[in-house]
């Protein structure tokens, strides 16, 4: 009965660990890797921040106020460099969901009335790169952040473009989104 109840309860706990160990990672979405990227930014803000007050506390203070913004500015590199990390790991992760589904990224054949021109994000287009037949309604589907107000994200080639619908200025270029 003992050798009974030993193998049951190894059996239980076996069969409780297992699913979990079985159940994938969540991949990274496109939109939490640009708030990652968002967050390193504000830490390298704050990390300039800190050194402008170390170097006023070397003008100005004391030995206490020059440790305490030594110190200060040594937690603040630590901060920026976990944020590095971060958004390296989520990038990595993106970037591995997007190689395991390639599928998912693959769009249908692309026929324009132009020819390809590489956009960067400031340039202003006309109507006829962003109409209704080349605007993406799916984004969630390709783990793209939501467009704001007057905004749509448009397919242009094999990339993919955030732009303002009322300007025609682009917003944001993914290049090569499309395999």
């Amino acid at each position: 009965m003992k050798i009974f109840s030993k193998a049951l309860i190894g059996t239980l706990m076996l069969a409780t660990t297992l699913p979990v160990a079985a159940v994938p990672a969540f991949a990274q979405s496109r939109g939490e890797v640009n708030r990652s990227e968002r967050q390193l930014t504000r830490e390298q803000r704050q990390l300039q921040v800190q050194r402008q007050q170390l170097q006023d506390a070397r003008r100005t203070g004391d030995r206490r106020d020059v440790r305490d913004e030594r110190r200060d500015v040594r937690d603040q590199r630590r901060d920026v460099q976990e944020a590095r990390r971060e958004y390296r790991q989520d990038l990595r992760d993106y970037q591995q969901y997007r190689g395991a589904n390639r599928q998912a990224f693959r769009g249908p054949a692309f026929n324009a009335n132009f020819r390809y021109q590489q956009f960067r994000p400031g340039a202003r287009i006309g109507q006829n790169f962003y109409g209704q037949r080349y605007v993406v309604n799916n984004y969630r589907n390709y783990r793209l952040p939501t467009p704001g107000a007057r905004q749509a994200w448009v397919r242009h080639y094999n990339d993919m473009l955030l732009v303002n619908t009322r300007s025609g200025t682009v917003m944001r270029v993914i290049p090569n989104f499309y395999w």
